[in-house]
């Protein structure tokens, strides 16, 4: 779910945090990719006319292979270096939001099929397309593949979007992207969303492309600290404690900037007109964003590194087993092959060359404690 309606506060009332990008301009970047995210896009995406998963012989869903196989050599032709960063446990806390996204999951299937006995084509789309699951057995299968094609991959502890946030901020990488906005409520100094629209097909991408938020630039414009960042967000909704009904984001910072924190917005809250849940647990929710379970940047650091594709790893796996046709593989892979000639995913920027320090690692906001992306920003 990530935090609900963060973007448009930000949009709305931090539009310097707000930029849309070109995705040429992420070309020579190290990108902290949501993996999980990344994969369910595919999932709902990659599908057939009759908005079928793509299967293999033994009716094994191959949609995940086919869009993380072709996208990621996309971004390797466009000089982007991507580093996949898959979720470990689930802090306790979610326990409840995973239930209620199972629940939702069992609602459309049983919607999905009643649709498909009544021949409702459109109505058993829409409930299909709902019910895909990232399975373990998926993760691995996306693990092996991005092993053989050479790409980095990280396994954190926990929440991805953590791990992508520690990764950006210790500089390893330019930016954490992911559709779920939590990522910069975990302090990712740059959050790139629509990364993968903007590589769909011509007509789509003037719609989809890519955006990026600036944290420190949205402290600024909010005119709140981190931590109060944090307890708006919580406020707004986010996966780790119920929500308190009637407070959207508009709300949710202007009681913070009155009050000073969620403690203090408690003591104040017309308990007529917003009934605080008995599982509301900002503390906790607090406690995961501000110190999240990820690995150190001395541990993912000797991980970054890219590697020449496994042909026949990838001929064996993807064509011997999963059915993929031989020759689209074969060009693919030669598109890997040509893009790593080139010199296109190893490419330094020129502000690399000349030794300017990335974006975001100006000094660290006394106020704050947030690297400042303000150079960035203003590109």
């Amino acid at each position: 779910m990530g935090i609900k309606q963060l973007a448009k506060l930000i949009s709305d009332y931090a539009p310097r945090a707000h930029k849309e990008q070109d995705v040429k301009a992420f070309f020579g970047r190290r990108i902290a990719l949501d993996a999980s995210m990344s994969i369910y896009q595919f999932l709902v995406a990659v599908r057939t006319a009759d908005s079928a998963n793509l299967t293999n012989e033994a009716g094994e869903v191959t949609s995940h292979l086919s869009g993380v196989f072709y996208r990621t050599i996309k971004l390797l032709e466009l000089g982007i270096k991507p580093v996949y960063v898959f979720d470990g446990k689930p802090p306790e806390m979610k326990a409840s939001e995973l239930a209620k996204r199972r629940a939702r999951r069992a609602e459309d299937e049983a919607a999905a099929a009643q649709a498909k006995e009544e021949g409702d084509a459109e109505r058993f789309a829409k409930h299909a397309r709902r019910v895909n699951k990232v399975t373990d057995e998926t993760m691995q299968s996306v693990k092996r593949l991005l092993r053989l094609m050479g790409m980095p991959v990280v396994e954190a502890p926990a929440e991805a979007e953590a791990q992508c946030a520690a990764l950006a901020t210790a500089d390893l990488v330019y930016a954490s992207a992911s559709e779920d906005m939590d990522a910069i409520t975990f302090g990712t100094p740059i959050l790139i969303r629509n990364l993968f629209g903007s590589l769909s097909s011509a007509a789509e991408k003037k719609a989809r492309k890519p955006s990026e938020f600036y944290l420190q630039l949205a402290l600024e414009d909010l005119g709140v600290s981190m931590s109060q960042f944090i307890d708006v967000c919580i406020l707004c909704g986010c996966d780790y404690t119920s929500t308190i009904p009637k407070i959207g984001p508009r709300t949710a910072l202007n009681l913070v900037k009155q009050h000073g924190d969620i403690e203090g917005v408690l003591r104040h809250l017309e308990s007529t007109k917003h009934v605080v849940p008995d599982d509301f647990d900002p503390a906790g929710a607090r406690r995961i964003f501000q110190h999240p379970h990820v690995l150190p940047a001395e541990e993912v650091a000797p991980l970054l590194e890219w590697k020449a594709p496994d042909e026949e790893g990838i001929m064996q796996f993807l064509v011997k087993e999963n059915n993929f046709n031989e020759s689209m593989v074969r060009k693919a892979i030669e598109r890997m092959q040509k893009a790593s000639r080139s010199g296109a995913a190893n490419q330094s920027r020129l502000d690399a060359f000349f030794k300017a320090k990335p974006a975001h690692t100006q000094p660290v906001d006394e106020k704050t404690k947030v690297r400042r992306p303000l150079k960035q920003a203003k590109r």
